[in-house]
């Protein structure tokens, strides 16, 4: 976890934080997500901080299998743009005929094999979904589409 200047009882009072180990929450409910594999997902992660000063939304960080990252974005905020192919979009929208879920760990303790590589902060804010897809975009030379 990036723990620079990190209160970890600041963000305590997230309901969709557990208190310890890990807990699956359904996307749509109090965000949805992003996900990107491996050293793409975090290069994306760690230019997103260096354009918002180190704060650039929760995002979250698996250590085994494909090593994805997660960046946790407002419900909505992803259907009405085209995505790159190596983001996956995890939306509670009907329309894709199954539920999407993402492994939450607590702020600290045993929480492998995910991580915060970004942590939530103070002011519950999520990534911001256009920079997020405008960096996306930059990183693996795709055209944006006009916002």
């Amino acid at each position: 976890m990036n723990t620079e200047s990190y209160d970890v009882r600041a963000a305590r009072h997230l309901p969709w934080v557990p208190e310890s180990g890990i807990q699956l929450r359904k996307a749509g409910v109090h965000f949805d997500a992003i996900r990107v594999a491996d050293r793409l997902g975090r290069e994306l992660a760690d230019q997103l901080a260096q354009l918002t000063a180190g704060s650039p939304g929760p995002v979250i960080q698996q250590a085994n299998g494909e090593r994805f990252v997660y960046f946790l974005v407002p419900v909505g905020s992803t259907g009405h743009r085209r995505w790159p192919t190596d983001a996956q979009q995890l939306t509670g929208r009907k329309r894709l005929q199954r539920d999407s879920y993402v492994g939450v760990p607590a702020l600290e303790g045993a929480t492998w094999p995910l991580s915060w590589r970004y942590p939530p902060g103070v002011d519950d804010h999520l990534v911001h979904p256009l920079l997020l897809h405008l960096t996306l975009c930059v990183l693996v030379g795709w055209p944006p589409e006009s916002p």
